[in-house]
């Protein structure tokens, strides 16, 4: 399986879907701008007591340069250590099986070993992504995950090529979702998720697998306890004003926001700028939830 995932490296192109799986261990090596460091990269540090860890549960923005998607790489091991599976939505393409591939072997484990707790699906267009966001009970079903990770949330949805608002409509559905499936030990109820009347006109323009996730049938909502992370540059872009706000939507959304940042030697860190303290470890800490700064 490993030499297969090798071989296909480099040709991602070649379906709009693709898996992979991946599994480590908790140390991370250190990274620049998501590729491999040697003694002349900068090197990335995480805030102290949290070093390359996803929240235990809700919604956690990861932003910085355009090498950010690729940082998720280095979350994988601490939670897979943890024995979670974790499921990608990949909207960057930046999964990479020989940077998956030299991490289990670091580790000194067996590559095959380390594909078995991840699954990762590609997405090309705002559509896939949103399509993916909205089969995720599916996706869940045919593999259980604890964990998921997006990338190139919102930046996907800046693509000059899509309406802005068909862009917007597809945008809001997949937030919404996100938001949705990262609300921790909130039973959610049945039912059926739907597009906005106005849908109709992205539904026209949709690819046509692409119009089934974006109709007005989907999937029950299950009751889900996931970590959603997503990882995004889209600070980098400028957007049209219609899409001016998605990432600052992206922000209030989430739980906790991180940026990956330089200091003044040079060197990448995550700077947290936001953090919401879970309703239900309140009965045990007494926090209050109110948004903090971690430096």
């Amino acid at each position: 399986m490993a030499e297969k995932i090798l071989q296909e490296a480099g040709s991602s192109e070649r379906q709009s879907l693709s898996a992979s799986r991946v599994r480590g261990t908790a140390e991370l090596p250190g990274a620049a701008h998501g590729i491999e460091r040697n003694s002349d990269e900068p090197e990335v540090k995480s805030p102290p007591h949290r070093p390359w860890t996803l929240p235990s549960q809700g919604l956690a923005l990861f932003h910085g340069d355009q090498g950010t998607a690729r940082l998720s790489h280095y979350f994988l091991p601490r939670l897979l250590l943890e024995g979670k599976r974790v499921l990608m939505l990949d909207g960057a393409n930046c999964a990479d099986p020989r940077l998956l591939e030299r991490l289990a072997r670091q580790r000194r484990v067996p590559f095959e070993q380390f594909c078995r707790q991840i699954q990762i699906a590609r997405a090309f267009t705002c559509f896939q992504l949103t399509e993916l966001i909205a089969r995720l009970p599916r996706l869940l079903a045919d593999f259980p995950a604890q964990a998921l990770i997006v990338t190139a949330f919102p930046e996907l949805y800046y693509d000059e090529d899509v309406r802005d608002w068909n862009a917007q409509v597809a945008f809001e559905q997949a937030l919404t979702n996100l938001r949705r499936w990262a609300r921790s030990g909130d039973p959610a109820p049945a039912g059926r998720l739907s597009l906005p009347a106005c849908a109709g006109e992205v539904l026209q323009d949709a690819r046509p697998s692409e119009r089934r996730s974006l109709s007005a049938s989907q999937a029950a909502e299950p009751q889900l306890a996931l970590t959603v992370a997503v990882f995004s540059s889209a600070t980098t872009f400028t957007p049209s004003p219609a899409r001016g706000r998605f990432f600052e939507k992206v922000c209030a959304a989430g739980s906790e926001v991180w940026q990956f940042n330089s200091n003044a030697e040079g060197k990448l860190r995550l700077v947290c700028s936001k953090h919401i303290v879970p309703r239900n470890s309140l009965s045990s800490s007494g926090s209050d939830p109110s948004p903090g700064s971690v430096g």
